[in-house]
């Protein structure tokens, strides 16, 4: 399955998805990496040689374990009928292939001139292997500067605030 488009360093392109099928018959969805625009057919990837652009037999993947992008309101309805997605929605890409709704993605070490030869060839260009964290610290930043803001407000106005009359007589007694 063909998810696009999809660009990469200013060229359009697919996602490339295959199921795979795990030793004890399970099968998941791979998402091998991407591939040009060009090399959409499956007649014009290459055939020959070690055979990763289109593989058959038993293969070995690295991936991650990963969730999938959310639909946004602008990206149009997959047509699986048509063969065409947009984005990678794991249920009804694993209802049409039978698989678990289990997304991996196929990872590899930057390299840019593997990259060029995996592209000539029609080979999916996986995605190097990162773990990207949320970054918040802007967020904790305001968030505690403005918890001491009005911490700091609350102390200034305790202090400043005039005894009412009890108070008064209370610090005027000098019998404690």
């Amino acid at each position: 399955m063909l998810v696009g488009p999809r660009m990469r360093e200013g060229q359009d392109g697919f996602f490339v998805v295959t199921p795979l099928e795990r030793e004890g018959g399970s099968t998941v969805l791979v998402n091998r990496g991407w591939i040009s625009r060009k090399m959409k057919e499956k007649r014009d990837r290459l055939r020959q040689g070690e055979g990763r652009a289109l593989p058959e037999g038993e293969v070995v993947v690295e991936g991650l374990l990963r969730e999938p992008w959310k639909k946004n309101m602008f990206t149009p309805d997959n047509v699986p009928a048509e063969g065409k997605f947009y984005f990678p929605d794991i249920e009804q890409m694993a209802e049409l292939t039978g698989s678990q709704p289990v997304w991996i993605e196929e990872t590899m070490v930057p390299d840019m001139v593997e990259a060029m030869d995996r592209e000539a060839k029609g080979i999916p260009i996986g995605r190097a292997a990162e773990v990207n964290l949320k970054n918040n610290h802007s967020q904790y930043i305001f968030t505690w500067y403005g918890l001491s803001l009005a911490t700091s407000i609350m102390l200034w106005m305790i202090i400043r605030k005039r005894p009412n009359e009890a108070t008064r007589r209370v610090r005027q007694n000098r019998n404690w």
